[in-house]
């Protein structure tokens, strides 16, 4: 009777135990030091940037610049200043928050918040829009649907703008080819994530499009032009 009990007290507390361990396992970073290359890398230097440390374009290189940004962030936030995006550092540049900001004139409000299903979808949309993009250009897919949800243009929720048709034809391809519900990688996640915390490497962009599958004529003829980064080009 005595083995029984301790038997069931061992199974709850491993029970208890798995969740934990996962959360753990989710937090591992790989260390990204002088001369690291990668989109991790590429998601280190548009954090940096969000906080106005890194001030160039992102090239996924860990370079000069991308070490001097890391160093005055760890000098700021009180961290073993060594150049290195450790554990410690990566924990303390993604785990800050900030307030998106929507200045526009045609903004509907100053402040959002968004849920897990936000997350997902908008990582969905970017992983099917972009998904053999640079991780800039990942970024600025999201970009370009928080500017549509806060446009009074478009609709106001992240669903709503993705499943947007206009008569019968949706406003995005991946919609119709039914692709924007295949599985998002990590990379799309983390683009979505820096979205979301007001990564906005295209700016106002409210239209993409890439200029070797569609002609987008529309846009060009209608819209401002803004960059191209990857294969898309960025209109306002």
């Amino acid at each position: 009777m005595k083995g029984k009990r301790i038997l069931s007290i061992l199974i709850v507390l491993i029970l208890l135990l798995v969740p934990i361990t996962g959360v753990f396992a989710s937090e591992n970073y790989k260390t990204l030091k002088f001369s690291s290359k990668g989109s991790e890398v590429s998601r280190l230097q548009q954090k940096l940037q969000n906080y106005g440390y890194y001030t160039i374009s992102i090239d996924g290189i860990y370079g000069k610049v991308t070490e001097k940004a890391v160093i005055n962030f760890q000098k700021d936030n009180k961290l073993i200043i060594d150049g290195i995006a450790g554990k410690q550092t990566q924990t303390a540049l993604y785990g800050k928050t900030t307030t998106v900001s929507r200045g526009t004139s045609s903004s509907r409000s100053s402040v959002k918040s968004y849920s897990d299903a936000d997350l997902l979808w908008l990582a969905r949309i970017i992983e099917a829009e972009a998904s053999g993009e640079p991780y800039n250009g990942k970024v600025a897919v999201g970009n370009v649907i928080l500017n549509r949800v806060n446009s009074k243009e478009f609709p106001n929720t992240i669903y709503g703008v993705i499943f947007e048709y206009y008569g019968s034809i949706p406003q995005f391809s991946p919609v119709a080819e039914g692709t924007i519900y295949n599985t998002p990688s990590q990379e799309s996640i983390n683009a979505a994530k820096d979205a979301l915390n007001g990564a906005r490497p295209v700016g106002n962009s409210t239209y993409f499009f890439n200029p070797a599958k569609a002609a987008g004529t529309w846009i060009v003829k209608n819209k401002t032009y803004v960059t191209k980064i990857g294969g898309h080009s960025f209109y306002a």
